[in-house]
């Protein structure tokens, strides 16, 4: 039935998938220390050499590697094949400082998309589908990933990019589009308009596939709600290839790894120690097969947990949970640690769609939290004279959830700028 299921490896023994990573870790830092002389010094710095790596159980020896290095060697500082046999290279937004780049040979493109392919096929892809990606293309990741991938299944493949939503809605109509595939607030705002303008039963879609930003169990059932699909998350980075790192079956219960092109760890993000099975902590990356930008003990900053329960779906490989939030990106607010997630999941919740925005200033030495919230047209409608007990209601939820006073203004339906891509959701006026 799934044309790119690939149960031989994504179905393997454990002791099968070690074996294979621990031939493929060998001689990956073998390629490392030979021809990216970067990460050779981090190396020597700690004494280690390739002969110090002989399976998984040494990787704790090798030095890590941040975002702060990748803008430190930017551009070809870690580039470990010579130009000429680059293919491609793919781009992080730079929006938090130096631009990260990623090189790709035609090998490293192939195994990406096989990743890709996999993930659609666990969504319940074949080539009888009809695939609209809505990932922007260009130097982010996401839609030359997906498009390769379902170009790989075998599925009808409608590039379509992000934006121009009238568009989206047509070819999703004409063409009964099957699958979608974007940014889980571009799909919150798809299943609006659809909902606008009628169409809801003209619309086809079985299953979306989303990620690039972090979003909640509760965004997910809603959007599941309003489309009347099953919603897949999938996981990916520029520095490690882009979507397709880790992706979920029909289970729901955490994304599989794809184990055979990536060594997973969970750390201390504070000490570095690595973390027994089973503990939160912050998501650690070893690309194995990539050739051309291939890192080594790569922090991802991401905080989840790795589990090896038995899955329902029959694949074997390790699973990582929806990411909990980013060490680098939660806020630390009168000294608590907040992540947006848990205010869009009070949201949800109370009835709310995930249209919010939150605001974080000093005021007298002293932080403040406001919260911004889009009204549903149907409370809008309904609120004349209930606007401050509504208010209410959320800051006392949130206080429940977050333990700190958040100041809450709800705000008419349209107010806050949709996103077609990565959604804004974090304004610190601490940070100007």
């Amino acid at each position: 039935m799934e044309r790119y299921y690939q149960p031989e490896i994504e179905c393997a023994s454990r002791e099968s998938i070690l074996a294979l990573q621990n031939e493929r870790l060998v001689k990956q830092v073998r390629h490392v220390w030979d021809n990216v002389p970067y990460y050779r010094k981090k190396m020597e710095e700690k004494g280690v050499t390739p002969d110090d790596i002989q399976s998984v159980a040494d990787l704790h020896k090798l030095p890590f590697l941040s975002k702060d290095d990748l803008r430190e060697a930017y551009p070809y500082g870690l580039l470990a094949k010579p130009l000429k046999d680059c293919v491609r290279i793919q781009s992080t937004s730079g929006t938090t400082g130096k631009r990260v780049v990623a090189f790709y040979t035609q090998h490293d493109i192939d195994l990406w998309e096989d990743c890709c392919a996999r993930a659609i096929t666990a969504a319940g892809g074949t080539d009888e589908d009809v695939c609209q990606v809505c990932y922007g293309y260009g130097l982010f990741t996401g839609g030359p990933g997906l498009n390769g991938g379902s170009h790989k299944v075998g599925c009808l493949t409608l590039p379509m990019s992000s934006g121009n939503t009238d568009r989206q809605l047509q070819f999703m109509v004409d063409l009964q589009s099957t699958i979608l595939c974007c940014t889980p607030s571009y799909a919150a705002y798809l299943a609006e308009s659809i909902h606008e303008r009628g169409l809801r039963d003209q619309i086809k879609l079985k299953a979306g596939i989303f990620g690039a930003e972090a979003w909640s169990e509760e965004m997910r059932r809603d959007i599941e709600k309003q489309l009347g699909i099953k919603a897949f998350d999938i996981y990916g980075l520029t520095e490690t290839s882009g979507p397709g790192v880790a992706f979920e079956c029909s289970e729901q219960t955490g994304m599989h790894i794809n184990e055979d092109h990536f060594i997973a760890e969970i750390i201390d993000p504070n000490t570095g120690e690595v973390l027994p099975e089973g503990s939160k902590g912050e998501l650690v990356f070893t690309s194995i097969t990539k050739e051309a930008f291939p890192l080594l003990r790569y922090r991802t900053r991401d905080i989840c947990v790795l589990t090896r329960e038995k899955c329902s779906c029959g694949r074997t490989l390790v699973k990582m949970s929806k990411p909990m939030g980013r060490s680098d990106d939660m806020l630390i607010v009168k000294g608590v640690n907040v992540f947006p997630s848990q205010i869009e999941a009070v949201l949800i919740e109370q009835g709310y769609q995930a249209n919010y925005q939150i605001i974080v200033d000093r005021i007298n030495n002293s932080d403040t939290l406001d919260v911004l919230v889009e009204m549903t047209p149907e409370n809008f409608s309904d609120s004349l004279g209930k606007i401050t007990e509504m208010e209410k209601s959320l800051v006392a939820a949130l206080k429940a959830m977050l333990g700190i006073y958040a100041r809450v203004k709800l705000v008419a339906p349209k107010t806050i700028a949709r996103s077609e891509g990565k959604a804004v959701r974090i304004i610190d006026k601490r940070k100007i």
